[in-house]
Parts: structure tokens; C-alpha cells; sequence
């Protein structure tokens, strides 16, 4: 019997190799992230070490500027090229400064520099030449090996703007689009002056025609005096007459070192209240004819708004002070006639993001007048003359109290709105940029609300206008006005609407309505369209 022994048992252990030039996918991820990794930090270093050498390069560039404006400088000579219409006369003053002893004796180029742009900025503020000017330098010593080594010559070339200008087109103010012609002359006698020829027919102005000379005061073009003739014939339908107006104006205007615009003007007008509508009124009819208005006139405006068509930061500042017809002025209209408006706005920031990627902001705007009638000539004793429709406030419409017609607040004589003495009006308004359009669209969506108050003098009796009253009792109506007005409450409009700010004008589409409405006042609920370049 044969017997043996089975296969002897054994562990085996089996592993499966990748090939050699097979690498493990999970290593080669690893690796190639760290490669990127080391790529960008090369990167980093390499864009740091670039904006390092940009700035130490800027920084050489800045030493050297310094020590190059600190070098000693002195003018030699000027002279302007391209003038060919210009007086030597009238540009000698605008650069003698820089050349005399007095001025020009241990300056710096940086002085220097400073000097020949101040002058090629008032040159360019004439209005008679293209923007920025070239300026070029030389060395007077090249030509003359004898001059001192700090001379300069300097060289100023100009372009001039074309003397004739011939415009024909459309404009739009408040409430009032018009057609016009336009012709403007400049630089007529070599000193910057000019001449300015208008003729327009509009919606409510059926025509107009102004002439108008201006010129520099002293070779400043921040001061400038100017001679005006006017005639026109307006429409004035929520009265119910035409008003024609012939007349001349003499205004010397001027820029304060703060940027604020200062108008100081006289004006004389032959005035006349005529075309009665049938339906007009016994105040109206009671003014109508001829008047003859003597002023003077002062205005201050200080616009520090970031865009006056659609404000977004900034604020406004601008009186009107009007003295008529009292003391040696002459005319038999005679009144004191001052105007405030006060007007902001100030972007709203989101969280998470800046006020310029929002587009929103919060603006407001306050408005008050008081016209205050006066004894004609010299005594006070005289008794005050009461005031005019054609003089007095109006108010409501869509570029001031929206949600009201035109002249729809303050006193009424049947259909006519008749005006009144003293004032106040105020809005606020919340503007939303339009979805796809953009925070830097000129359209945006825009909240209101805003309110006014419109009252006339009355004498003891409470009548109100076209009474003659002692001055005493004028003082003393003027402060029962001033309470009613602040003391009473406002007519209310409230609304919502979309707006696009044109350079020539601002656009308002407006849904609105009325809330605070007095009896004989007119209110306008729904869409109202405002076009103009003021609005409350």
C-alpha cells in the first residue's frame, strides 16, 4: 500500500505593478499642483519685484522733478503765436507780471511754471481760444552765450475759436420749448468782446429778440460787463393776458476767488399787460395797460453739485435781491423783491457696496420769496404802492410743486392765478438707478414728495391786494403773511416717476397726487411732464 505526503500549502503574496514609465495619477495631480503652485508664487515674486522697480523708478523721477523745480528760473521773454485777431494791447497785461524785475528775481521753475499757467489759464477763461494752449521752453543762452544761465525764453501757441458762429435749433427751459437763431460774434476788437444776436419763438414766449454786448473789465476774464436790449411777447395763460416787454439791462458780473457768481445789474423795462382773455379776471383787468419798471438787481449763485441736470452729492446757494421803482430809480412800479433757494444731494451707500456702485441718493430743495411793496420816491411817508400781477410769485407746476398746475397755489381770482406776495416751497426725492441701465445712466426712477404755500399781502380789512397801504401797515401785513405761511399747513403732492437728464435739459415723467389741497387752488392728479433746467 503506497501512502506519501500532498503538496505542501503555502502564503502567497500577489502585487501588481504599474510598467515603469507609468506614473501614479494621484502623484502626478500632486505634482502638477505643486507646480502651479511654485509658478505662482514666481509670479507674485516677479509682479512684486516689478511694481518694486516702478516705484523706486517713480520715486527717481519724483526726486529728480523736485530738484529740477527747485533750480533757479528767470523769464527772458514771451510771446504768444496764433493770435492773429488778438490786441497786443489787450494780452501785454496778462503777461507783463511774469517778466518784470520785481516779480521775476530769485524764482524757481517751479515759480515760473506756476506763473505761465495762471496766464494760459485766464486765456483760455476769454473764451476766445481752443482749450489748453502749448508751451514750450528754451534756453537763452543758446542763442546768446552771454545771457544769464537762468533765463528762459518761453513760447505760447494758441488757436483761435472761429470769430462768427451761426446756430439754429431747438431750446427747452422751464415749462417752455422755443425755436431760435442764433448769431455770436467774438473777439470783435482784439479784446476778447462779443456780440450776441438772438431771435426765438416758443410755446409761451411767442417771440424774443436779444442783443447782447459783453466785455472783459481790466483783462480779467472772471469780471465781465455786459449791455443787453430785450423785446418779447409772452403767453401767461393761467392769467389770461399777454405780457410785451421792451427794455435794456446794464450787468457787470464777476467770479469770487471762493468760485461763487456774483450778477450786479440795472434794468429799465416798458411793460405792457394786454390780450385779455375773455374770461379775465377783475384783478387782471384791473392791471392791465402800461407799466414802467426801474431796478437794480443783485444775484449770488454757489453750485457746488457734482451735475445740476442729476445731482448726486453737492449743494446749491442762490439769492435774488431786487430794489424797484424806490427813491431816484423812478417807474410807477416800487417794490423790495428777494428770493432764496437752497437745494442737496447726498448718495446712499449700500452694505457691501459704495455709493458711486449704487447710484442712489437722497436730494432735497427749499424755495422762499418776499415781495414787499414801497412808497414811491424819496419819503417814506409816501404810501405803499401795491404790487403787480406781473410782479408778484407764482407758484405750482411741474418744475417746482409737482402735483399742481401751473400757478395752481396761492390766490386765485376766479379761473386766474393771480400771485402772490410771499412764499415757501420744499421737496424731497429719492432717485433709483434703472435695472439693466446702470448707476452712470442719465435715467433713473425717482420718489417725491413735495409741499408750498403761496399767500398776498392783506391790509386790516383782509383784502388782499390792490389796496394802498401806509407803511407801517405794509410791515405789518408782511408779518401776518410770513405766519401764515409758516405757521399754516402746506398743500401736499406726493408722487413717483421716471427722469433723464439731458445736458440741454431735464426730463420728468411724474405720476403724482395731490394730498393737501386749499380751496381754489388746482391740483393735477396723474401724469404731468416737466421739462426744464431748475426744479425744485
Amino acid at each position: 500500500m503506497a501512502s506519501g505526503k500532498g503538496p505542501a500549502s503555502s502564503n502567497l503574496n500577489i502585487a501588481i505593478r504599474p510598467p515603469p514609465d507609468q506614473a501614479n495619477p494621484a502623484d502626478s495631480i500632486g505634482k502638477l499642483q505643486a507646480d502651479a503652485d511654485a509658478l505662482r508664487q514666481e509670479a507674485h515674486a516677479l509682479r512684486d519685484a516689478a511694481d518694486l522697480e516702478e516705484q523706486q523708478a517713480q520715486m527717481r523721477i519724483a526726486a529728480l522733478m523736485a530738484e529740477q523745480m527747485s533750480l533757479p528760473a528767470t523769464i527772458n521773454s514771451i510771446e504768444v503765436h496764433g493770435a492773429k485777431h488778438t490786441r497786443k494791447g489787450f494780452l501785454d497785461p496778462i503777461f507783463q507780471p511774469l517778466v518784470e524785475d520785481s516779480c521775476n528775481a530769485g524764482t524757481t521753475m517751479r515759480q515760473v511754471l506756476e506763473g505761465i499757467q495762471d496766464a494760459t489759464a485766464k486765456l483760455e477763461r476769454f473764451d476766445i481760444y481752443k482749450p489748453q494752449p502749448s508751451v514750450f521752453l528754451s534756453d537763452v543762452r543758446r542763442p546768446d552765450a552771454s545771457a544769464a544761465a537762468t533765463d528762459l525764453d518761453v513760447s505760447i501757441k494758441v488757436a483761435e475759436k472761429s470769430r462768427f458762429m451761426l446756430k439754429t435749433g431747438t431750446d427747452l427751459g422751464n415749462t417752455e420749448g422755443s425755436a431760435y437763431g442764433n448769431l455770436l460774434w467774438r473777439n470783435i476788437f482784439g479784446g476778447a468782446e462779443t456780440l450776441s444776436l438772438n431771435a426765438s419763438a416758443g410755446t409761451r414766449t411767442r417771440s424774443a429778440h436779444t442783443a447782447a454786448f459783453s466785455t472783459p473789465v481790466n483783462n480779467n476774464p472772471d469780471v465781465r460787463l455786459t449791455l443787453e436790449a430785450l423785446s418779447s411777447a409772452t403767453q401767461k395763460p393761467w392769467a389770461s393776458h399777454e405780457e410785451v416787454l421792451k427794455g435794456g439791462s446794464l450787468r457787470l458780473s464777476w467770479l469770487s476767488k471762493q468760485g461763487s457768481l456774483h450778477n450786479l445789474a440795472y434794468s429799465g423795462a416798458w411793460r405792457q399787460l394786454t390780450g385779455l382773455g375773455a374770461a379775465a379776471s377783475p384783478t387782471v383787468r384791473t392791471d392791465a395797460g402800461d407799466s414802467v419798471k426801474s431796478s437794480i438787481t443783485h444775484t449770488f449763485t454757489r453750485d457746488r453739485r457734482d451735475n445740476p441736470m442729476l445731482p448726486q452729492r453737492g449743494y446749491l446757494i442762490r439769492t435774488v435781491s431786487e430794489l424797484a421803482g424806490w427813491g431816484p430809480l423812478g417807474g410807477d412800479v416800487s417794490f423790495s423783491k428777494s428770493e432764496l433757494e437752497l437745494a442737496g444731494a447726498l448718495p446712499l451707500p449700500l452694505p457691501g457696496m459704495s455709493s458711486q456702485e449704487t447710484g442712489i441718493s437722497i436730494g432735497g430743495g427749499l424755495r422762499m420769496g418776499i415781495l414787499y411793496p414801497l412808497p414811491l420816491g424819496y419819503s417814506l411817508g409816501n404810501k405803499a404802492i401795491p404790487s403787480k400781477v406781473n410782479d408778484r410769485f407764482q407758484l405750482g407746476g411741474p418744475t417746482d410743486v409737482r402735483g399742481f398746475k401751473l400757478g395752481g397755489l396761492g390766490p386765485h381770482d376766479g379761473a386766474d392765478a393771480v400771485g402772490g406776495d410771499v412764499f415757501a416751497a420744499g421737496s424731497v426725492n429719492v432717485l433709483l438707478p434703472v435695472p439693466r441701465a446702470g448707476p452712470s445712466s442719465p435715467l433713473r426712477f425717482q420718489l417725491f414728495a413735495n409741499s408750498g404755500r403761496l399767500v398776498a399781502l392783506k391790509d386790516k380789512k383782509g383784502k388782499s391786494q390792490g389796496s394802498v397801504m401806509e407803511p407801517g401797515a405794509a410791515a405789518s401785513a408782511l408779518g401776518s403773511a410770513i405766519g401764515e405761511v409758516l405757521g399754516g399747513l402746506p398743500s401736499t403732492a406726493a408722487g413717483f416717476g421716471i427722469v433723464y437728464a439731458h445736458p440741454v435739459a431735464r426730463f420728468e415723467l411724474n405720476f403724482s397726487l395731490p394730498l393737501v389741497l386749499r380751496r381754489g387752488e388746482e391740483g393735477r392728479k396723474g401724469l404731468q411732464v416737466g421739462v426744464g433746467i431748475n426744479f425744485l
